[in-house]
């Protein structure tokens, strides 16, 4: 018997990823439910060959449901998520609302899977930011071979993390831009059209921004609290694929032909590193795939036991709805879910 799955946000880029993925792959459901808010409600939205109307958050009933993948921003998230985990659903939010709640599970199913035990003390999971997850699946198994020190990354992200509105920005100004039109902008506090903004959600008091703060945050809770990490984090006029060149410094020796060989192993990771031209990925090559592509593998000749890398991933799938996907499917598949009866 299969379970009741409810997406929270269905009428959203990462949401409609969700529904994409849960079909692509098979996951074992017996019923999907497509939620928003009251203004989406009656939108049809397709999961596989099927098509569903969308229901209003606001008036559904959750104690039938058994998973709600949520999508709907953090201050949906902070409101709804406790009432829906009270029902005896399970939540797996994909914003940064309880990401670094000790007792939330922030997870990586390659990177840390087993911390998704502790998911009952508030039956909330969190899915990380787009730029960490990528990040930390390639960490991981270089840094169970050399055990890494300090990570220096500075991110290329595309205007799909910012959503549909930050989309819809860069085709308009691109346009704008060919026809000598006024660009306008709205979503982002320059011109993205032709440009490049390192400036990615609001400025903390030391001068980082949130977005690379997330990512120092998130990879201390899901990889190791020992681990230094500075990042930059920039938004580039690409609509989807983030891309990131990673320094990093390891406590023990690690040669770039020992990492490539480790990383060809890993799960989720795809290694494409050909010294000629075009051999490695770009953001446009990885746009509608799952693995997390690495190229540009090489040695860093200025700190002692140091590497560089360049990882690309599609950061509406693994980013985001793939990952939330595979935090599920790993419930399930541990035997930790609970089927509800329903309503």
């Amino acid at each position: 018997m299969g379970y009741t799955i409810a997406i929270v946000g269905a009428t959203g880029n990462v949401g409609h990823e969700m529904l994409d993925i849960l079909a692509e792959r098979g996951f074992p459901a017996d019923e999907v439910i497509a939620l928003a808010s009251r203004r989406s409600q009656g939108t049809d939205v397709s999961f596989g060959e099927k098509t569903l109307k969308v229901q209003a958050l606001e008036d559904f009933d959750f104690s039938g449901v058994d998973i709600a993948l949520m999508s709907a921003g953090g201050a949906v998230s902070k409101e709804w998520s406790p009432k829906i985990a009270a029902t005896g659903c399970v939540v797996i939010d994909n914003s940064s609302a309880w990401r670094y709640d000790a007792d939330v599970p922030l997870i990586v199913p390659e990177v840390n899977a087993d911390a998704i035990e502790g998911f009952s003390r508030k039956n909330i999971i969190a899915n990380p930011n787009c730029s960490t997850a990528q990040l930390v699946v390639a960490l991981k198994p270089l840094h169970d071979k050399a055990r890494i020190k300090r990570v220096v990354v500075a991110t290329y992200q595309s205007v799909s993390g910012a959503g549909k509105a930050a989309m819809d920005e860069l085709f308009n100004q691109t346009r704008s831009v060919f026809v000598a039109d006024p660009i306008e902008a709205e979503k982002f506090p320059k011109r993205i059209a032709f440009n490049v903004i390192p400036h990615i959600d609001v400025f903390m008091e030391d001068g980082t921004t949130k977005e690379e703060w997330k990512m120092v945050a998130e990879t201390k809770k899901m990889l190791d609290p020992k681990i230094k990490l500075t990042a930059t984090c920039v938004r580039v006029p690409v609509f989807i694929g983030h891309a990131e060149a990673v320094n990093l410094e390891f406590e023990d020796e690690i040669s770039a032909e020992e990492a490539r060989d480790i990383l060809r192993e890993a799960p989720g990771c795809l290694v494409v590193d050909k010294h000629e031209d075009g051999g490695y990925v770009t953001p446009y090559e990885c746009a509608g795939e799952d693995a997390t592509y690495i190229s540009r593998i090489r040695e860093d000749g200025t700190v002692e036991n140091g590497l560089s890398l360049w990882v690309v991933s599609d950061n509406l799938r693994k980013g985001a709805a793939l990952n939330t996907v595979q935090i599920a499917e790993l419930l399930v598949n541990r035997g930790l879910l609970k089927k509800q009866a329903a309503a």
